[in-house]
Parts: structure tokens; C-alpha cells; sequence
């Protein structure tokens, strides 16, 4: 008998939250999936319990997230990955980030766009088929299996639940729903294979429309991709029926992607990457530390924490500048050692919001592809660096526009999920269409859509992250991770998706675990704000907007903008600006000497923490 009610959740609501709601913080000794969506938790969940470790249950979070959860992530965009071992205590990391094509000249693209010679400041549209980049999503999946994975499963076991969420159909959360309702024209404006992403509906404009909360929606041309790639490996994506769609696609569209460019991602795999850190004793962190810390700590000095981020041509040097000049205002004096009490106050957020806006300029300038263009990583996260910067920040006035220093040149939406295992290791996992469902465009036969990442190239040819061929654009996807500076051990893997949100979220929600004395849960609970939506230009700060989220204190509003800042209040399902993050920390019960995992996931999605 049908049903009389179409959906549990009519998709036009835009409500965020109608009741005060809380969550838990979730402990596990045998592991813990936190990510965005339960029915992708349950995939890695599924892997965790036949026996393989966390990054296998990762690449299985990761392909059933692409099936739920289609409007952030998907094996058509790209992934970045850390990984802790627990046995060598060392964090590896590793880039999965596709390039653009060989064809992909400046002069092309701009001919292609028409954008008339000499013309400053114009961009790659997100809805371009120039937008469109190789995905290094594939790659990485198998990559991360045969370099972090347990080796006791095989590629079909790890994808197999994913498979058979899209053969036999999954039930959409309300999330989900929503932004793909919001989609929808988008989808079907993208390419001729819109219906491959929507629902079939005999009732609906050409018998197809976006699923709602609570509806069956079936993927079986995603589950076939997905078979391909467990069957054949990397090579079963870059080259074959599947690459051959991609690149048809493309093409018809005016794009200029070759099979060449697929088949030289598959040569190129994966890359190995060092990563990143910068070590913080700020901020009362030892008083923080101490009673959680068995042993190994001679004294308070040797207490503080070490922030892991993915280098260059990832955004993760913004989060590490950013603690790293937050750190050197307070060596200075010119802020205080914040207490529990001033969290998210207007004095602490303005030294937040300021060291951000200092870290950003210089990211937009400098950040791009490292194989491509010299990158000053080590000079900008060095103290005398950051203390330099620290002196633009003025505690009494916001600043209304920073340009990037010039650091010496040294020889040098998105999904993001954390799982650990009974074995002690973790890895923290970033896997992104960009914006949305990527620019809507779908390979024939295949039910995924393609990223837009190649819009964050600049089109200005004297910037270090111009667009030129086989080249990796700036990247805003960012997986974190957080060891114990007196012996290396893990302290915890975190992450918050969202753009350019990602290292605000960060700095934001380690703050408050250390300042705020917050849980793993109440420090993604917390509300957060974010500046400037969008890419600076050029270097430079343009946009003066701080948004803050619904939910932060009157006072703390009205005393940011007695500072100088341009304030806008976000709310209801606006609130996705501010990310969707996880988090799970681990610790040691002192009775019982044995490790518990500790895990919080964010309320503006629709997942949790969920234990093995």
C-alpha cells in the first residue's frame, strides 16, 4: 500500500535545530568511525570487525560516504590522508590530489572562458568544465590500503558494503536532502546524465528528482564503478570504459582533459608527503595535560602539544600560522593566557580572527603545488617569522587589510572522518568534491559527479599558484593530527570540513579543548565563527566579514563589533558554513593501564561517533 506521506522531512525546510539537543562523547577500546553519516560509519564499522585496521576502514567510510552522502565527497574529487602509527609513533602522510590537465595552459583556459587579454582578477567558475581536474580520490583509496591498511583485507571487502548500499539502496538522512533538493537544478543544467543522481520518479520532470529525507535512493552505476576499482585496482578507473566516459564528458562539454592526463595520475599514484607541524606550549597547555599524562613527562616544560597538518598544496600551513602567531602574541603580552571563562569572548575571538586573517594572506599567495613552484613552508611557520606577523595584530581594532609577507625562499564540501583501531593507530581522513557535488557533471554509466577543484588556480600569471598544466591547485581539504610533545604519543586526530572554514575550525575547536577545558564533543558543540567566506585575492585580506554562528553570546557579538569588525549572525541551515567536524582523542585509563578512544562528532551533520 503507498505511502500518503511522500517523506518524513518535507525538503524545503530550512530549520537547523527546533529543540535544545546534546551529545555524548563516545568510548571505545577497539576503535571508533566518526564521520557525517551513519550508514557510511557502519561501512567502516563492518571492516574495523572482519579483522582490518583503521585506515582499511577509512577507504570503506570514504566510498560509503560518496554513496550517502554524493552532495560533499566522492570518488570524482580528491583526498588527503594522515596516518598514526602507534608501534613507530610517527605521522605519514599523504596527497591524493589530482592536477589539472596537459592541455590546461593559462592561455587556453582563459581563451576558453573569454576572458579578453590583460584582464586582472578573473577566476575558473565552479560550475566550469574548466573547474574539472583529474580525481585523485581512486588513487588514494588503494594507495592508502597498500601503504597504512592491515593487509589482511582485500580492495572487494573493503568496498563491499559501499557496493551494496548502491545496489540495494540506502534511506537519504536529512541533511542530505536538503542540499540535494538545492542541487538539483544544478544537476540537471550540469551535463546529459543528470538522471544517474536522482531519484526515478514516474510523477516527476523527465522521471527523475532529487531523493528526499527518509526515501530508498539506489546507486548502481556508482556500485559498478566501485566493483571496477576493487577488481582492477587504480588502473580500472584511469584507463577502460570508466576513464573513457570521464574524459567523453569533458570534451563534449569544450573541457580539455585527454586520456593521457588519467593515465599519467595512474603512474604518478599517490604521493608520499612529509607533514607538517608546529609545536604549541601556549595557552596553559601543560596545566591542561598534566593529569591526563601517564609517566614520561619530567616536568611541566616538557608538556605541550605538537598540531600535525598536510603541507603544500594543502591549506593546512593557515591552521599551524595561525596557533603559531596566537602563540608568540602571548610570549609578547599582547594577549593574555585565556581561562576557561574567556572562551569565545570578543577579546579571544579577535585574536583568533586576526592571526587567521595574517595566515590566510600569506596562503593565498604562497600555497600551491611544490613539485611545480617553490613553496617557503619551513619559513612560514618558522618563530621568527611568526613573530614578525604577530606585530600586525593590534588587540584594540580589527585590521582592515592584510597583505602576505614575503618570507626567504628556502631549497624546499568536503567529507572529513577519523577511525582508530584496537591497535592504537588512527588516521585522519579528508575526502572532497570541493563545492557541492563538484560541478554536477557525470561520466556516462559511472554515478558520480566530477570536482571543481581546478577553480582555485589563479588565472593571473604572476602568481605562484597560476594555472599551468598537470599542476596541483590550492588545496582547502586538511586532515589534522595532534601528538604529545614529551614522548610523540597520540593525543588525537581531528578535522573540520567546510572550504576555506577548514584551518579556522581547526585552530577553533583545539583552542577549545586546551583554553575552554572542552570535550571532544563540546568543542565541536561550541559555536564557531568564520571569516571572509571565499579566497583572498592576490595576497591580501578582501573580505571583512566575521560570521558568527547562532548561539554565541550577545556580548561577544556586540564586543566584536566595538573592535572594528563587520559582523553577520548565521543561522538555521546557513550554519553548514561553519564546518562538520570529528574528532577522536585517546588516553590511557591510569588503573587499568589500557587505551580508551574517545570520540565527538558534529551536530550541523548528520553522523556521530559510533564505536567498534
Amino acid at each position: 500500500m503507498p505511502l500518503t506521506t511522500p517523506s518524513v522531512f518535507p525538503p524545503e525546510s530550512a530549520v537547523f535545530q527546533k529543540f535544545a539537543s546534546r551529545r555524548s562523547v563516545v568510548h571505545s577500546t577497539k576503535g571508533i568511525v566518526a564521520c557525517t553519516q551513519p550508514l557510511a560509519a557502519k561501512c567502516g564499522i563492518d571492516v574495523l570487525n572482519a579483522g582490518g585496521n583503521c585506515a582499511d576502514a577509512a577507504v570503506a567510510v570514504a566510498a560509503g560516504l560518496n554513496m550517502t552522502e554524493p552532495c560533499s565527497t566522492g570518488i570524482g574529487g580528491d583526498a588527503f590522508c594522515l596516518f598514526y602509527d602507534a608501534k613507530t609513533k610517527k605521522v605519514s602522510a599523504m596527497n591524493a590530489s589530482g592536477r589539472s590537465g596537459g592541455k590546461c595552459t593559462l592561455e587556453t583556459i582563459r581563451k576558453s572562458l573569454s576572458v579578453p587579454e590583460g584582464e586582472a582578477g578573473a577566476k575558473i567558475p565552479m560550475d566550469s568544465v574548466h573547474a574539472v581536474s583529474v580525481p585523485g580520490a581512486p588513487a588514494g583509496w588503494v594507495d592508502a590500503v597498500e601503504r597504512f591498511g592491515s593487509g589482511k583485507l582485500s580492495m572487494e571487502q573493503i568496498l563491499g558494503p559501499a557496493i551494496e548500499l548502491g545496489e540495494k539502496g540506502f534511506p537519504v538522512s536529512e541533511g542530505v536532502a536538503y542540499y540535494w533538493d538545492r542541487s538539483e537544478s544544478q544537476i540537471r543544467r550540469a551535463s546529459p546524465n543528470f538522471r544517474e543522481m536522482l531519484k526515478k520518479d514516474s510523477s516527476a520532470t523527465d522521471g527523475v528528482r532529487a531523493p528526499r529525507a527518509g526515501e530508498i535512493m539506489k546507486n548502481p552505476t556508482l556500485a559498478k564503478t566501485f566493483r571496477t576499482l576493487a577488481t582492477e585496482g587504480k588502473k580500472g578507473f584511469y584507463t577502460g570504459r570508466i576513464a573513457e566516459e570521464l574524459v567523453k564528458v569533458v570534451k563534449d562539454l569544450g573541457g580539455h582533459l585527454e586520456l593521457d592526463d588519467l593515465a599519467h595520475h595512474l603512474e604518478k599514484g599517490s604521493e608520499p608527503v612529509e607533514p607538517i607541524s608546529l609545536k604549541f606550549r601556549g595557552q596553559n597547555v601543560a596545566k591542561v595535560l598534566k593529569d591526563s599524562v601517564l609517566g614520561g613527562a619530567k616536568s611541566d616544560a616538557d608538556l605541550g602539544l605538537e598540531l600535525w597538518e598536510h603541507p603544500p598544496n594543502g591549506q593546512g600551513i593557515v591552521a599551524l600560522m595561525a596557533l603559531g602567531i596566537i602563540q608568540e602574541l602571548e610570549k609578547s603580552g599582547k594577549i593574555p593566557t585565556f581561562t576557561a571563562d574567556d572562551f569565545n569572548t570578543a577579546p579571544y575571538l579577535h585574536a583568533i580572527i586576526e592571526a587567521l586573517r595574517i595566515a590566510f594572506a600569506d596562503a593565498s599567495w604562497w600555497v600551491t603545488d611544490p613539485n611545480e613552484v617553490q613553496v617557503p613552508t619551513k619559513s612560514l611557520i618558522s618563530t621568527e617569522y611568526l613573530a614578525g606577523r604577530a606585530d600586525l595584530f593590534n588587540p584594540d581594532s580589527a585590521t582592515e587589510l592584510v597583505q602576505h609577507g614575503s618570507p626567504a625562499l628556502q631549497s624546499s564540501d568536503t567529507v572529513y572522518f577519523a577511525c582508530s583501531d584496537s591497535e592504537g593507530n588512527a588516521i585522519s581522513f579528508i575526502n572532497s568534491n570541493y563545492g557541492g557535488f563538484g560541478t554536477c557533471i557525470i561520466p556516462s554509466g559511472c554515478g558520480f559527479t566530477l570536482q571543481n577543484r581546478a577553480a582555485n588556480f589563479s588565472l593571473e600569471a604572476d602568481h605562484p599558484n597560476v594555472l599551468a598544466p598537470r599542476k596541483r591547485p590550492y588545496h582547502t581539504i586538511i586532515p589534522a593530527a595532534v601528538t604529545n610533545l614529551h614522548d610523540g604519543s597520540l593525543h588525537s586526530v581531528f578535522g573540520v570540513m567546510g572550504g576555506f572554514m577548514q584551518p579556522q575550525g581547526h585552530v577553533q575547536v583545539l583552542l577549545g579543548q586546551v583554553v575552554g577545558g572542552l570535550s571532544p564533543q563540546q568543542a565541536l558543540d561550541a559555536p564557531r565563527v568564520c571569516i571572509g567566506a571565499g579566497m583572498p585575492e592576490n595576497g591580501k585580506v578582501m573580505d571583512p566579514t566575521v560570521y558568527c554562528e547562532e548561539g554565541l553570546p550577545e556580548s561577544t557579538v556586540e564586543g566584536l563589533k566595538k573592535l572594528g569588525h563587520k559582523v553577520e549572525v548565521v543561522k538555521d541551515m546557513g550554519r553548514g558554513l561553519f564546518g562538520r567536524g570529528q574528532i577522536i582523542r585517546w588516553a590511557v585509563d591510569p588503573l587499568e593501564e589500557t587505551g580508551v578512544w574517545s570520540g565527538g562528532s558534529d551536530p550541523r551533520g548528520d553522523g556521530a561517533a559510533y564505536p567498534a
